[in-house]
Formats: C-alpha cells, structure tokens, sequence
C-alpha cells in the first residue's frame, strides 16, 4: 500500500505539471526525500498527506485507493512498452557514441550511484563507450572540518592547501574503489564488462588569483585522447578522478565539472552529461528551462555573478553553478549537446537520452527549434498531421493537392531537426487568420503549442496587424487561455465569410496583439 501512495503523488504531481523541486518546496522537505516517497522507499507521514490534500485539492482517501493504484500500474506498463518501441531509434543513433558522464561526491554520500550504475551498465551494454568522471567536494570538507583545516574559497574555487591535499588525493582513491566495485556487482549488464583508471590528464597550477594563492588547486593542461580512446575501442569503461600531475610529478586538485568539460572536448564526445540537484536548470520561479541555448547561460552566468555570492542565486546550487559554467565553455568548444539531468530521480538518464521528452535542461550552441516556411517536402507531414482531425470534424478536410495548392501558407514548426507541428496563416484586410493550428500529438502538452501561438504573433506584426483570429469548433478552452475572445460570427472578415462553413458551427476568437 505504502508504494500504491508513492505512485498516486507522483501521478497527481505529473497532472499537475509539477516538477519533483517545485512539489517539495511546496511541502518543505527536500527532493531526495520526495523521490524515495514516490518510490515507496520512505514512509508517507500524516502530516505530509495533509499537506498533499491542500495542495491538490483532493480527499486523503484519493492517496490510498487501490484500484487507482492497480490501474495506474497497467498504465506504467502500457507506457513502458511504448516508450521501449520509441527508444529503438535512439539505441540505433547512439550505437558507437562516446557519452562523458559527470556525477558530484553528494551521489554518493546520499546513497544514489547504485541506481545510476545500472543505467550507465545499460548504457555500456548498448554499445556506447562512456567516460565517467567524479567529483568528491562535500566527502573532501567533511574530512578538512573534522581535522580543523581552513577552506577557503576564491572566485569559486576552493583553495586546496599541502595539508588538504593528503585528504583530497585518499578520498578520491576510495570513491574509485567504491564506483569500480559498485558496477563490477550488477551482473544482469556486466558480463564481459571491463573498467579502466589511471593517469590520463596533466594538469598546471591555477596560480595565483585576487592575490591568493591557489596552492595545489589545478586545471587540466593536457588530455591523454589516444590512451583514452584506446581504453574506450577495447570496450572498457573508463573511470577519472578529478586529480592531475604535472610533468615534473606535482600533484593537483582539480574541479571535477570542469575537468569532465575538458575531457569531453578533448576527445570531441557526442554528448557531456552532468547529474544536478534538481530537474535541470531553473528560472527564478522555480520552473524548469528544458532547453537553453549557450547565448542565454552566459548571460543567466553573468546575472549570477552579479549578485555578492553564487549561493543567493535562486533554484541554483553552487556546485550547479559551477556545471553550468562548465557546460558554455563545452559548447564554446563544440560539444553539440550537454544534457543536465536530476540526480535525485532514478532513471533520470534513461529518460532523458531514449525519451521524447527527456527530464532535464539541455544546453545546445543554437535553438533546436526552428520555425520556417513549409514546403513541398513536408507535404506529406502536414498531411499526416492534418487528416486524423480532419476525420474527427476538428479541421476542414484538405486532400494532398490541396495542401500543395496552398504551401505557400504554411509553416513548419521543428525541433532537433524533426517535425512537430504547422499553421497557414492567412491574410485578410481586417486580420490574420491562424488556419490548420496543429501539435503532433507526442510533442502535446509540452509548451510548443504556445510557442507556434507566439511566432504567429510575430509574424502578424511583421505584416502590420493588430488583430489575429482563428475558427474553432473544440480548442475553444486552449485559445481563450491564451488571450482570445470570442467574437459575433458578423465580425467575421468579408472575405472570410464567402468560404465559412455554417453546418460546422466553428467559434469566432479573436485577440489583440
């Protein structure tokens, strides 16, 4: 039963559309407690299920009804089978890609890298060759606090002393060890596995900065690509700590963010993946930025550094700070993606790379949507997309020569290269009319209605109008909560008015622009 309730809050939380952050911040405890109660892994208190009947506004019998419980597990099922079918172009895509996976020492110290094992074995089993880098920053100041040794910070970078050195170097030996047994012990995906470590990175001193010296704190001077990928061709894992020496046999500290960019730079990656705190990056509400573009994190970077200290910069952890800033000089260096997931949520990874969807932010060089002029060759798409609703009544039925009659009109909305959605936009005298207004149905309920909405905008004041309607019979609701009034069917433009259909009843909106 205790599981049965985790499922109904997390299926109550998704028709909400809230994130796992935002649900927790609501109920004042942290997203790693409120995963493992989604789970089933932690109790659900009394006091939480009141919390929870306030919020979605629902009796508390709603959170221990079995039959809800039953059926919400026939319907993960059903999802399961269909998100695995969907999967199968993604598993073709990634076959002989080269992943750098970045994980902080906070994974570890809550427990939360056996999980993320099976996925990067799963990953490795796929035939994808995956370099995973760790940090070990809170395992390393819990040791420093304990024998009284100074930490000090410096343009976020913590000073790492002689004294602090000897820690930082057995720390990082001892979380090797634990990775290194942890995915030689999940044997359904391990078979034939092989894991490889050693010294892949020279490394120079950072010096001396704002007047402080950074003593045996380092960034990466150079990346061993060749024994790197020689490890990665024998089909091994490869293993890096985030500790490099120089050539005369000094040893340095480095950051484990920027280290895990250098290395996915160095060996061209196809992808860098980081687990943070929460669902991605988010903006000042506490809402998730699915996809940001390099542009837009410099200047979110730039905010932040504005402000007396990173840590006051809202929904943003400190070391998710530093990963972003990872991530613009990744992209700067022609990493195409980087894909910043939760590490509080298990399966975060799967999600995220063989899912439309995906589950966290994902920072690319320039948008992957792309709004442009429909043509000839996406004559079949618009068609594809168009004659469901036009059988159900929804749309004005239009065959193939009338839609290549009438391309002109049309625009195309894409991401990542792949069709999502049109519109005909057709000029009268007295207003725009958004005509064929259509959302593939997987990539509904994700924002891009309201972001196809917004271009028809633009494009209408591009052409010098005020006013922009459409003709609807049953997205009546959608269009009036995003800024249309309905209008007297005697306002409709003259010229419209010769083709309107009567027997179908569709409703005059209208908004203002």
């Amino acid at each position: 039963m205790q599981n049965n309730t985790g499922i109904i809050i997390r299926l109550k939380r998704k028709e909400r559309g809230l994130t796992l952050n935002a649900l927790a911040n609501k109920l004042n405890i942290s997203v790693s407690n409120l995963s493992r109660i989604e789970t089933g892994a932690l109790k659900v208190s009394t006091n939480l299920i009141n919390q929870l009947v306030e919020i979605f506004k629902v009796s508390p019998q709603c959170f221990f009804h079995q039959s809800h419980a039953s059926s919400s597990s026939v319907s993960t099922q059903s999802s399961f089978v269909q998100n695995f079918r969907l999967s199968a172009k993604y598993i073709n895509q990634f076959n002989q890609n080269t992943f750098v996976i970045g994980i902080s020492g906070y994974v570890f110290d809550e427990g939360q890298f056996e999980k993320i094992a099976q996925d990067i074995n799963l990953l490795h089993s796929l035939n994808i060759k995956v370099i995973l880098v760790y940090g070990a920053r809170p395992q390393v100041e819990s040791i420093l606090i304990k024998n009284k040794i100074p930490i000090r910070l410096v343009k976020n970078m913590r000073v790492t002393s002689n004294a602090a050195l000897k820690h930082v170097v057995e720390v990082n030996g001892a979380i090797r060890i634990k990775i290194e047994a942890t995915l030689s012990t999940i044997k359904s995906a391990s078979e034939g596995m092989h894991l490889s470590s050693g010294n892949f990175l020279t490394a120079m001193p950072v010096g001396v900065v704002d007047g402080i010296d950074m003593e045996a704190t380092g960034k990466v001077r150079r990346v061993d690509v060749e024994a790197i990928k020689n490890k990665l061709n024998h089909h091994e894992i490869v293993i890096i700590s985030p500790i490099g020496y120089s050539p005369i046999g000094q040893i340095f500290n480095l950051p484990y963010e920027q280290t895990a960019a250098n290395i996915a730079t160095a060996i061209n990656a196809d992808k860098l993946i980081y687990y943070v705190d929460g669902n991605g990056i988010q903006n000042e509400r506490g809402d998730l930025i699915a996809e940001l573009t390099s542009e837009k994190a410099h200047k979110l970077i730039s905010h932040i550094e504005e402000k007396p200290s990173p840590e006051s910069a809202q929904n943003l952890s400190y070391d998710d700070f530093n990963i972003l800033k990872s991530s613009v000089f990744a992209i700067k260096n022609k990493i195409k993606k980087i894909h910043l997931i939760n590490r509080h949520i298990d399966g975060s990874l799967i999600e995220e790379l063989f899912t439309e969807k995906g589950s966290g932010t994902i920072l690319t060089e320039f948008a992957l949507e792309n709004f442009r002029k429909a043509t000839e060759g996406d004559i079949k798409d618009i068609y594809r997309l168009l004659f469901p609703l036009e059988k159900r009544k929804i749309l004005i039925e239009r065959d193939l020569t009338q839609i290549k009659e009438m391309i002109n009109q049309f625009y195309v909305l894409e991401h990542d290269k792949k069709f999502v959605g049109c519109v005909s936009l057709n000029s009268f005298k007295e207003s725009l009319e958004l005509a064929s207004f259509s959302i593939e149905p997987k990539y509904q309920k994700l924002g891009f209605g309201k972001k196809l909405l917004k271009f028809c905008e633009q494009e209408a004041k591009k052409l010098k109008y005020d006013e922009i309607f459409i003709l609807t019979t049953q997205s009546e609701h959608w269009f009036a909560e995003n800024g249309f009034k309905e209008k007297s069917k005697e306002l409709i433009p003259i010229l419209k008015k010769k083709t309107y259909q009567t027997e179908r009843n569709s409703k005059y909106l209208t908004k203002r622009l």
